[in-house]
């Protein structure tokens, strides 16, 4: 399992920390990825690694939850 968005592909980025006394060690930066479910175009609904930016951003449609009708 990759840690991907499927939507726009944002992936892990890497550097250095660097300390005060100018000391640099590998850092890895990781996107905020979620689990969330994913209405697509015809209508089913799969599971979709997604990061924060494109939930915010309104990017992913979720389904309709179906509630019971009340009797």
């Amino acid at each position: 399992m990759s840690r991907i968005c499927d939507i726009c592909g944002k992936h892990a980025q890497n550097g250095n920390n660097v300390s005060h006394a100018n000391n640099k060690t590998k850092k890895l930066w990781q996107p905020n990825l979620q689990t969330v479910r994913h209405q697509e175009v015809n209508g089913s609904v799969k599971r979709i690694k997604v990061c924060a930016k494109c939930i915010k951003s309104g990017q992913v449609i979720k389904p309709l939850v179906k509630v019971p009708a009340a009797k």
